[in-house]
């Protein structure tokens, strides 16, 4: 199982990865970062996203409750981890940002950040192996 350091380098071994990062939505602290930064300032970009997470994870709207769930949508919105949302995907002109929350025995306020190249990436590649980084990550 990866720390935070080696899920970063295996992310970064993705064709097409300018940059990644691990962030809490939570603080909008990044935890660890890798690679190119979309505004050249990875704290800056930590932020940035941590709001994109932040905003559709305790949306209502997108907290559909599982069969076997047990976070209702109340919950969500008060900052509960809602498993709804898996992760969210943002296209732009030259590239594709994704987002992939992790499940975490403590508060689950913790996602992936990859920033991908639009003309050399493969997004449904990407995606895959994000998330089985993510259930794989062990944050210390």
């Amino acid at each position: 199982m990866p720390g935070i350091d080696e899920c970063l380098l295996e992310v970064m071994r993705l064709p097409g990865a300018r940059g990644a990062s691990v962030v809490d939505w939570t603080s909008g602290l990044a935890l660890g970062t890798i690679g190119e930064s979309p505004n050249g300032d990875h704290e800056a970009t930590a932020a940035e996203t941590a709001e994109v997470a932040r905003m559709t994870a305790e949306q209502p709207a997108f907290a559909h409750l599982t069969a076997g769930s047990t976070t209702a949508p109340a919950e969500a919105a008060a900052g509960a981890p809602s498993t709804a949302v898996e992760d969210v995907i943002v296209t732009t002109k030259d590239g594709y940002h994704m987002l992939r929350f992790v499940e975490t025995a403590f508060d689950s306020s913790v996602f992936l950040h990859l920033w991908l190249s639009r003309s050399e990436g493969n997004l449904a590649l990407a995606r895959l192996r994000l998330g089985e980084l993510a259930e794989r990550l062990v944050l210390a």
